[in-house]
């Protein structure tokens, strides 16, 4: 019996084929595009973290930058300079100019005459000369305040007087004279020929009418710059007037002339802002020399009178100096202060005269 043939046929494979499989269709292939990137990129990331943490740690520290300016008074308004700076504003910018005399009538050489600097020219500088136009509590910057600075400045007593104080803080041209020899020695001259007493009793009177109402009073509650200068500047006189015309001995010259105008003692000038409540900077270091010494004594003396602004002042900056120049160098404490109502203390003794008065009265009738 021959075998049963089976039903199913098998089909002849072809040659160079395979089975058959299901295309990809279009939709997938953005699919697998996007896998195949993604796979790319997973592989490159620990590449990329292995080679950054072989690289030098990044500091994660913060710097605190502390601004050591302090601010200077140029041409009418403020601006903020580094001790440097100012020093090198301090210094004049070319040396002053010389007349020689030479005789020629004879054949023979002579010596050389010793230079002579010229005469300054022009006027003296002047308070307010470059920021009188303030904000002032008046309509359009007018009003009683400014008229009474403006009548201040013409005052013949205020001339005469010629306060330094007053210009320090308050004047344009006399910052532009600090620049030359000549011209702040004769500032200098000029304002050492005033009385001291005579003056300090007018400008102290004259601070006190600055702060009546019917004068400068709104703007010196408003702490107006202008006005507040001027106060300082009149309150703080008889010892500015002291440091001002103070000489040094071995020059011959004024020690303020020294300090604003050699740069190897630009630091002596912080020295002249203290009667008008400035602290010395902690940057700047007086030199050790007679003319630092001689001024602090007169501002300690000064410091007596506690109401004065160099009361405020004056022991920050002795121990500044003490640490430069050794302790001792100046005394680094307040004198012993002066009664505070001198004249005040003689109202119990005219009240109790009154009582004893009234009761005798009373006895008698």
């Amino acid at each position: 019996m021959l075998p049963r043939q089976s039903s199913f046929r098998q089909q002849p494979l072809r040659r160079g084929c395979g089975p058959h499989y299901p295309g990809v269709s279009p939709n997938n292939r953005f699919w697998i595009h996007l896998a195949v990137i993604f796979l790319i990129i997973s592989s490159w990331v620990p590449l990329a973290v292995a080679i950054s943490l072989d690289a030098p740690p990044r500091s994660t520290e913060t710097t605190l930058l502390l601004d050591t300016r302090i601010p200077i008074f140029v041409d009418g308004h403020w601006q903020i300079m580094s001790e440097d700076e100012h020093r090198q504003l301090l210094v004049p910018r070319q040396a002053e100019t010389q007349t020689f005399t030479v005789d020629v009538s004879a054949a023979t050489a002579e010596p050389t005459p010793t230079p002579t600097p010229t005469v300054a020219s022009g006027p003296l500088p002047s308070p307010f000369d470059g920021a009188l136009a303030a904000n002032f509590s008046g309509e359009n910057g007018g009003g009683s305040c400014p008229n009474f600075i403006n009548s201040i400045l013409e005052d013949p007593t205020f001339k005469s007087c010629y306060p330094l104080s007053v210009l320090l803080k308050s004047s344009n041209s006399f910052f532009q004279a600090m620049k030359s020899l000549v011209q702040i020695t004769q500032v200098l001259e000029t304002s050492c020929r005033a009385d001291k007493n005579t003056c300090t009793a007018y400008l102290d009177d004259l601070a006190e009418q600055l702060k009546r109402d019917e004068n400068c009073g709104e703007d010196f509650r408003k702490e107006n710059a202008l006005v507040i200068q001027a106060y300082k500047g009149m309150k703080a006189y008889e010892e500015i007037y002291g440091v001002t015309c103070l000489m040094d001995p071995e020059s011959s010259t004024y020690c303020f002339v020294n300090a604003v105008t050699n740069r190897t003692t630009a630091s002596n000038v912080y020295l002249y802002n203290l009667p008008l409540n400035s602290s010395l900077p902690s940057r700047a270091f007086p030199a050790c020399d007679y003319c630092t010494s001689e001024t602090m004594k007169i501002y300690q003396s000064a410091s007596a009178d506690r109401r004065k602004y160099i009361a405020n002042t004056y022991v920050q900056a002795a121990e500044h100096i003490d640490s430069e120049c050794g302790p001792g160098f100046v005394s680094a404490s307040l004198p012993e202060a002066l009664p505070d109502s001198a004249v005040i203390a003689q109202a119990p003794s005219l009240l109790m005269l009154s009582l004893l008065f009234v009761t005798i009265s009373r006895w008698v009738t």
